[in-house]
Parts: C-alpha cells; sequence; structure tokens
C-alpha cells in the first residue's frame, strides 16, 4: 500500500502555513506588531490634532464698513456686527480675537482701525497690512505642498524598507537555522527544495503583508478620526498601490533573503551574505528622500524593479502620472519576480543541502 503524496500546491501551503504559524504563535511578534499598529494610529491621531488646531481660523469682529478690508483673507473668521460698539464688546468678551471698525478721524492715513485686549492676532496684521503687487517668475511647489510630499515619502520608504528587513530577515534567519539544525534535509525528503522554498516566501509574504495592511488602515482609521478628509481622498489611490506594489515587491525581496541565506550554515555568516540585499532594500527609502524633487529621477526609477515599489505611489501622490504608468511599472516588477524567483530556486536547491564555508 502506497501514501498518497501531496501535490505541490498543497504542498506549499503545508510549508507556508507551518511558516505562518511558528511566527504568530510568538509572544514577540503579537506584541511588537501591536505595538507598531498602536504607534502609527496615534502618532496619526495627534499629528491630525495638531494640524486641525494650528489650522483654526482666527475669530474677528468687523461692521458692514470694513467688511470689504478682511473678506476673503484666508484662515480668518468674519463676525458681522451690528455697530463699533458692539464689535469692541466682542473683543472685551473674549467672543473674537480682534475688530475692525471705522475710524473717525478724518486726518488718519486708513479709513478703519484694529482693536484687541492686549496683542493683535498676526494674522489680521498681515490681512490688512498693504502689500504691493506679486508675480513670481518660478511657479514651484509651495513650502506647504513640499512639506506634505516628502512626510508621504518618508512613510512609504520607512514601511517597505522596516518590513521587508524585519521579515526578509526572518525568512534567512529560519533557512540558516534548518540548515544548522539539519532540519531542511527532513524536509526535503518530504517536499521538494522548490515546495519548500515556494512555502517558506508565501508564508512569510502573507505575514508581511497583513502586517502593512493592517499599518496602512490604521492610518487610515486616524486620519478618519481626526476629520483629515481632504488628505485621506488624496493618499486612498496612492496608498491602495503601495499595498500592490508592496506584494509584489516583497516577495522579489523574499526570494533573494531566501537564496543569500542558503548559501551559508550558520547564523554567524549571514551579515556577509545579506549585506548586499540590505542595501538594496535601504534604496527605495533614500531614492525618495535624497531625489524626491527630481522629477527625472524619480520617472526613471519608478520603472527599476528595487526601487518602483515605493517610488511609483509616491509619484502618484505628488500628481502628474499617466494611468499607463503605475501598469507598466508594475508589470514590470511582476516579470522581475518570475525572473528572481527561477534564479533564487536554482540557487536554493544547489545550496540548501550543503553545510561547511559558503
Amino acid at each position: 500500500m502506497t501514501t498518497p503524496t501531496a501535490s505541490p500546491v498543497h504542498a506549499t501551503w503545508l510549508v507556508a502555513r507551518r511558516e505562518v504559524l511558528s511566527q504568530v504563535r510568538t509572544k514577540s511578534f503579537i506584541i511588537s506588531t501591536v505595538i507598531l499598529l498602536v504607534a502609527v494610529f496615534a502618532t496619526t491621531v495627534f499629528g491630525g490634532i495638531a494640524v486641525s488646531r494650528s489650522a483654526n481660523a482666527t475669530p474677528v469682529a468687523v461692521v458692514s464698513e470694513t467688511e470689504a478690508v478682511l473678506a476673503g483673507a484666508p484662515m480668518i473668521e468674519l463676525h458681522v456686527a451690528p455697530d463699533d460698539a458692539t464689535a469692541v464688546q466682542w473683543v472685551e468678551d473674549g467672543a473674537v480675537d480682534a475688530a475692525v471698525i471705522p475710524v473717525t478721524n478724518s486726518d488718519a492715513p486708513l479709513r478703519y482701525k484694529l482693536v484687541a485686549l492686549d496683542e493683535v492676532p498676526a494674522i489680521v496684521t498681515m490681512a490688512t497690512s498693504i502689500s504691493p503687487e506679486v508675480e513670481l517668475l518660478d511657479q514651484g511647489s509651495s513650502d506647504e505642498e513640499w512639506g506634505l510630499n516628502y512626510i508621504v515619502s518618508l512613510v512609504f520608504g520607512i514601511i517597505f524598507m522596516m518590513a521587508v528587513m524585519t521579515f526578509g530577515s526572518t525568512i534567512a534567519q529560519n533557512t540558516v537555522v534548518e540548515k544548522q539544525t539539519r532540519t531542511v534535509e527532513l524536509l526535503v525528503s518530504a517536499v521538494s527544495s522548490r515546495v519548500l522554498l515556494a512555502g517558506k516566501i508565501l508564508g512569510i509574504s502573507l505575514l508581511a503583508i497583513s502586517q502593512t495592511a493592517a499599518v496602512v488602515l490604521a492610518g487610515v482609521l486616524g486620519l478618519a478620526i481626526t476629520g483629515q478628509g481632504s488628505l485621506l481622498s488624496l493618499l486612498t489611490a496612492p496608498m491602495l498601490w503601495f499595498v500592490v506594489f508592496f506584494i509584489f515587491g516583497f516577495v522579489l525581496f523574499a526570494a533573494i533573503f531566501a537564496a543569500s541565506a542558503s548559501l551559508v550554515s550558520r547564523i554567524e555568516d549571514t551579515g556577509s551574505v545579506l549585506s548586499p540585499v540590505m542595501l538594496l532594500v535601504m534604496a527605495p527609502y533614500f531614492i525618495v528622500i535624497l531625489f524626491g524633487t527630481n522629477p527625472t529621477v524619480m520617472a526613471v526609477c519608478s520603472y527599476v524593479p528595487f526601487t518602483s515599489i515605493v517610488t511609483m505611489p509616491v509619484r502618484m501622490f505628488m500628481g502628474g502620472v499617466a494611468w499607463w504608468e503605475p501598469v507598466l511599472s508594475l508589470l514590470i516588477l511582476a516579470l522581475s519576480d518570475a525572473l528572481v524567483i527561477a534564479i533564487a530556486a536554482r540557487i536554493y536547491r544547489s545550496s540548501v543541502l550543503r553545510t561547511g564555508p559558503r
């Protein structure tokens, strides 16, 4: 009587299930995941509160004669009083921060004056100042827009880099430990090395993708709670594309981590073979941070498989990206996945049972 052999798909799932359960059952994974989600949620909430507080409009009282002075001024909320005395009374009561009322002196250079309790808000002073017409020869992005682009680039870059470093190191460590303890010999006797590699990549990728998706959802929830609807609408499409690119990008790096780790037989030797891989992992982060304002560099890197994972979603947030560009970039990344996995499988198959020096 022969024992039925599991199909390659079923065997791959069994290996992936083993990798997932071995991680989620550890207290370190559970605690680190909870801390990460709480940190992301708290940072988003407190950041949104700080932004909303700084963006609150300054209440200013005006009368019908002076309403036109501040009409359309940003960050100022106008309260029209029936007369001058009421406007001044609102200032004394603390209902408004300042009042703009007409002057009775015909010799005054201006036909209105500012009234405040102890200090006139700077935003009101600037809004009532007489400024010359301004023409900008360089229509570049504003400081606020540049700052937001930088923050988004920083967040996408850090999330990808930390996730790949954390879970990629897990794949490498598991591979070397199995070689060092000769557990891999038992595993390969039950399933092929290709199935073992595919199961490892699938299992750890599911963990990394799930944690990354949870981080994105925690950030979205924080933005929604703090009323950052406009920012959330701008981030929705880039975040969804980032998750899609992350899936293909992590599989690419997972295969490289597994193949590289199979070259050594001791944990102490993993640093030498993983150093070049770590440089590739950090490349997308440094590209978007150092060259985020260079459209040529960003455009080129958004089609390079190792950097497009972050640069293309960042470019989509900045705007000016045609609909076909992320599709083409994702297609190149998917083809690169297939090529790298094929090469990694050959390296893994020929190295996973070898012991001694690499």
